[in-house]
Order: structure tokens, then C-alpha cells, then sequence
């Protein structure tokens, strides 16, 4: 999988919580939140990371981040094995990989000023000096659509969209190559998710970035993305480009998952077929043999029930694990 357009390489990943109980905190089982996940993302482009809640969509993406010390794997960013750096390097390393949060009113310290909070990286990072101070955090409002006059304005003080504008600009403000985008917008209202969704597109052309964008809204992900991964229980179901993963999904959760997508027009949306899955979703803690998705899978069989299928390519860059694909 290794290739110099790769900006990140996802080898086998696992990341696993223990779970104690007792008095003495004695670790009695593992919450396997991602087991055994391998996928890349090219340079400049944006990589799709849907799922339910649970499937350890957040959890990849703060692994990548070197947030964890990872279960296994391996994670490559600009060729480097990052699961092995430590202490200062990991510092370095950081300044090239920033994280837009999901909750932009949980995400910003009341206590200090826009200005404050989006200055604050070129401050640890050691950036800038004297009046580039200023004139950086002035630059950095303006490519976000905000007026560096807010400055001096507190977190309250702004609306939902504005703050996560003020998030955003806190991860560009190293200038970084990768940014995971950990549902961005999902806590906005539906008009200011597609200003937000454009600014993030436009500042990845112009800045040259690359995403890791994880999210629940299919049509956004399809929107923004040129490739998308589907996430069940801690594995990979599916990874193809956005448009072939829309037309030709192969997967039955993926297939199920796209049936639930509104569609505009609504004589369209009543002759389709929607796809209503049996159960919940089976516990991390103790997921099922064979294939994680099998239980609620129309088209399981016995293999399905007995050996995990393996991520394989179909043709082109469309990877699918299934034993009836």
C-alpha cells in the first residue's frame, strides 16, 4: 500500500479500551473500538469516514492524531511510523495534523478571547514574534470569513457557525498538512452547514490540505469527499471513490445505509426500496464471529457466521469485505 502520494497509511490498526471492575480495578474485558482497520488518504484530497455511532469513527481519527497509544498497527504520516515517536518529536510532529472538533460551544475555552483562542498555537509552537503576533491572527479571521475586529470577543458572544469558524481557524493557524474533521457539522443548523462545508472545501484548495472527514450525514460526506470508508464495529465494510461507493455500493450495510439518504424529489423517494436493519448494533466489548455484521445481514450466510472476510480489491480502488461480493 505504500506510495509517495500517500500522505497517510493506516496498516492493521487497533485500538482497544480495557474495562475494569472490582476494587481493585482488575481488567475483566477489552471495548475493542477499532480492530484491524487499514486504508489510506492521498495527498490534497478528502477521505469520507462514515458510521453509526460507536463503529470507532472518532477513535481512528484521534489514533492518527498519536491522542492514544494504539493496541497495534501501524499508522505512516509523511512515511514515519508515528506509533513509535514520543516526547518532544511527537510536539513537532503535531504541528502538521490538527483536529476540528464536533461541538463548536464545548470546543472553545470561555475564559479567553477569539483572538486568544486562534493565536494560541503560534504561541506554543513558537511561530511567531512582536507584531506578527497580531497581523497573523487578523490573516487568519479573514480566511475564515470572520472580521479580525471580533478579536477581542468572547465565545458567547458568537453564534454555532461562527464558532466553529473560530475552530477552524485554530487548526490552520499552524498550518498543517492533515486535519481530521470530526463532524464539523453536525451540530449546526442545515444552512449553516453547507457555508461551512464550502469554506472547508475552498481552504483546502487553496491551502493545498488534506482531510480526514468523519461524519454521519451521507449526503454531506458525499458532497465534500472523494473517497469514502464505510465503518461498522471497528472494522472497514467498504472504501471506494465518493461517486462509485453512491452508484455501485456492494456492501449490504453500506446498501442499507444508503436507502435511509433523503432524496429530493419525493416521487423518486416513495418508489425506492428502504432497507430496515434487524437488532442493535452488537457490543464492542463482544462483537460476533466471523463477520461483525452478519447478525443483522439479509444475505449472511454460514461462512459470514464463521470467517471474517478480508478487505480486497474488486478493481480499481473499490475495496470491499464481503464473502458475497
Amino acid at each position: 500500500m505504500a506510495s509517495n502520494d500517500h500522505l497517510v497509511e493506516v496498516e492493521n490498526l487497533v485500538m482497544y479500551f480495557p474495562v475494569t471492575a472490582g476494587v481493585m480495578q482488575r481488567k475483566v474485558a477489552d471495548v475493542k473500538a477499532v480492530d484491524g482497520v487499514s486504508f489510506y488518504i492521498k495527498r490534497g484530497e478528502t477521505l469520507g469516514l462514515v458510521g453509526e455511532s460507536g463503529c470507532g469513527k472518532t477513535t481512528t481519527g484521534r489514533c492518527i492524531l498519536a491522542l492514544y497509544e494504539v493496541t497495534g498497527g501501524k499508522i505512516f504520516f509523511e512515511g514515519k511510523d508515528i506509533t513509535k515517536v514520543k516526547g518532544k518529536d511527537r510536539r513537532v510532529l503535531r504541528r502538521n495534523m490538527q483536529l476540528i472538533f464536533q461541538d463548536p460551544y464545548a470546543s472553545l475555552d470561555p475564559r479567553m478571547t477569539a483572538g486568544g483562542i486562534i493565536g494560541e498555537p503560534l504561541l506554543v509552537h513558537k511561530l511567531v514574534k512582536g507584531n506578527e503576533y497580531k497581523e497573523q491572527v487578523a490573516e487568519l479571521f479573514r480566511m475564515v470569513e470572520l472580521e479580525p475586529r471580533m478579536a477581542d470577543r468572547y465565545p458567547h458572544e458568537f453564534s454555532g457557525g461562527q464558532r466553529q469558524r473560530i475552530g477552524i481557524a485554530r487548526a490552520l493557524a499552524v498550518r498543517p498538512n492533515l486535519i481530521i474533521c470530526d463532524e464539523p457539522v453536525s451540530a449546526l443548523d442545515v444552512s449553516v452547514q453547507a457555508q461551512v462545508t464550502q469554506l472547508l472545501m475552498r481552504l483546502r484548495d487553496e491551502l493545498n490540505l488534506t482531510y480526514l472527514f468523519i461524519a454521519h450525514d451521507l449526503s454531506v460526506v458525499r458532497y465534500i469527499s472523494d473517497r469514502v470508508a464505510v465503518m461498522y464495529l471497528g472494522k472497514i465494510m467498504e472504501i471506494t471513490g465518493s461517486d462509485e461507493l453512491y452508484d455501485n455500493p456492494l456492501h449490504p450495510y453500506t446498501i442499507a445505509l444508503l436507502s435511509a439518504v433523503p432524496i429530493p424529489d419525493p416521487v423518486v423517494d416513495r418508489q425506492r426500496k428502504r432497507i430496515l436493519l434487524t437488532g442493535d448494533v452488537p457490543s464492542p466489548v463482544n462483537p460476533p464471529s466471523g463477520c461483525h455484521f452478519h447478525p443483522r445481514c439479509r444475505m449472511a450466510i454460514d461462512i459470514c457466521k464463521e470467517q471474517e472476510p478480508e478487505l480486497r480489491n474488486i478493481g480499481g480502488e473499490h475495496w470491499v469485505a464481503c464473502h458475497r461480493v
